[in-house]
């Protein structure tokens, strides 16, 4: 019988309290030589905790960490408290949001910091050297000589890998790896992935995606409330499984349901907007939206979904075509598309979505300040105002201090709840949900989805803009594409599939593709 491969990786009894929360409270794990291991649980449950501990951002008030010698000797300790003894221990993460210069071409990105200036061309010419052996080793390749700035999302990524293996990681920790990939690239970082560990790399993958997560980790580890409830192999669980043992209880998922679409609501015509601050803009978009419909607009990040939310939510104006609501041409006023009717789930939640400064119950009332049961005489009437808070909290299950309690300490999944509220409580007859369970755990994800397919049946319209395709797949009677500031024909989601969204989110069609 092959015996396991060596442990790399012991976390023992680290616990971590910021004041009276407890954010790890004796977690113990570990990670073996060639094993990918899935680091899930609900926000606010510990992960980035724990991950911060490791990398060195962040000193465990008990507990230890060790790491196996490169030399391949035994487990040693792990010095507290330093990223630079974490890096030379071989350990290197790779973050949600990518850290290059944009500026720096890749292979300067790849070395920068690692070498001495006294001769910056002998230096490059021996790391393209290694890094050309690196990336035959790994399957990772990248033009070396070109700017980052001009480098796809995926190629990005590759980079950012690439830079954390050519210091040497034996460990490997990615944080949402696919968040802003579409699916063959996605698909592509999987093969990687697998190739590495079969050259004995250890990986920590953190992912709200559950899917993913049984598709390619070995081992799955669940925290709850800063404590570790599970680690287990992922053989014989599914995504049920892995939803209640990061809730603590069975999660219910909303389904659509057939509902026949009523009148148009939204209609853009040939619509193009500048882009802004070295955005990508709109050029010749057109689409429509009707009563009772979800229609969703899948795109990698930055292809021009921040202009399409601008021009729906007043805050940008187009130069050529049109945007009516219910046949009226829309103003390019934020007040005037409240007044219309539009409710607006921001993609920014905590900059756009709310006054961190005010309390829950002020930033319930914010888009409803002229109502007589919020203000009379330009008054306003604050028993009014926090009852209204106490039953929205109630009915959203908003975990929360109190309706006084600034909006700033909540959880982005509570500040979401509290979004929800207050736009959804007004009846929009449109709904822009821009992003609207980014970042947020499978339960709260469940609460946004449950939502937004109760305004569906009530009869509003709905643009859902999501990177997720899970979500969009789940949610939406039709999806668009948008890919470099182009909007597609919105086709049934009974006709499309992971492949051929991947195909639109990159620029072209599953024909042209074929041809």
């Amino acid at each position: 019988m092959q015996s396991a491969p060596p442990v790399i990786l012991s976390i023992a009894g680290v616990t971590k309290r910021f004041g009276a929360l407890v954010a790890n409270e004796e977690i113990n794990l570990e990670i073996r030589r060639g094993e990918i291991l899935a680091l899930l649980g609900e926000n606010g449950a510990g992960k980035t905790t724990l991950m911060n501990i490791l990398f060195g951002h962040y000193v465990a008030d008990e507990g230890s960490i060790r790491v196996a010698g490169s030399n391949g000797s035994g487990l040693q300790p792990l010095p507290a408290g330093s990223p630079q003894a974490a890096l030379r221990a071989g350990i290197g993460m790779v973050h949600q949001h990518f850290a290059l210069a944009e500026s720096l071409t890749a292979l300067e990105n790849i070395v920068l910091g690692t070498g001495s200036l006294s001769s910056p061309t002998l230096h490059l010419r021996e790391a393209r050297r290694k890094l050309r052996q690196l990336m035959i080793e790994s399957g990772l390749t990248v033009d070396p000589d070109e700017r980052v700035s001009r480098l796809t999302v995926g190629e990005r990524q590759r980079v950012e890998i690439l830079k954390v293996l050519y210091r040497g990681a034996r460990i490997l920790v990615l944080d949402e790896p696919t968040a802003v990939l579409t699916p063959q690239e996605a698909n592509g970082l999987f093969a990687v992935l697998r190739q590495l560990k079969a050259r004995g790399l250890s990986v920590i993958f953190i992912s709200h995606k559950l899917r993913e997560v049984l598709a390619i980790a070995d081992r799955v580890a669940v925290l709850r409330g800063g404590r570790k409830v599970a680690d287990r192999p992922v053989a014989g669980i599914d995504r049920a499984m892995l939803a209640s043992l990061m809730i603590g209880r069975e999660v219910p998922m909303s389904r659509r349901e057939p509902q026949a679409p009523g009148r148009l609501v939204l209609m853009l015509d040939q619509a193009d907007v500048p882009g802004a601050g070295g955005r990508i803009g709109l050029t010749q978009a057109s689409l429509e939206v009707r009563e009772g419909e979800i229609i969703g607009i899948a795109g990698v990040s930055g292809n021009g979904q921040a202009a399409l939310a601008g021009l729906i939510a007043g805050m940008t104006r187009a130069a050529v075509g049109s945007v009516t609501l219910f046949g009226t041409p829309l103003q390019p006023s934020p007040r005037a598309a409240v007044q219309a009717g539009i409710g607006r789930i921001p993609e920014d939640r905590h900059h756009e979505g709310v006054v961190g400064s005010l309390t829950i119950a002020e930033n319930l009332v914010l888009e409803t300040l002229n109502d007589p049961t919020v203000q009379r005489w330009g008054f306003l009437r604050f028993s009014a105002i926090w009852e209204h808070a106490r039953a929205v909290i109630a009915a959203f299950d908003v975990r929360c201090p109190g309706p006084d309690a600034p909006v700033r300490v909540l959880s982005g999944g509570n500040i979401q709840k509290v979004i929800l509220a207050r736009e959804l409580g007004r009846e929009p007859r449109l709904i822009l949900a821009n992003q609207p369970a980014r970042g947020l755990d499978v339960g709260a994800t469940a609460e946004v989805h449950r939502r937004l397919l109760e305004a569906r049946r009530r009869g509003a319209g709905i643009l859902l803009i999501s990177e997720d395709l899970d979500e969009l797949l789940s949610l939406s009677d039709r999806i668009a594409v948008i890919a470099r500031g182009r909007l597609s024909p919105a086709e049934p989601v009974e006709s499309l599939t992971l492949e051929r969204l991947g195909l639109l989110m990159a620029g072209q069609d599953a024909e042209d593709q074929a041809a």
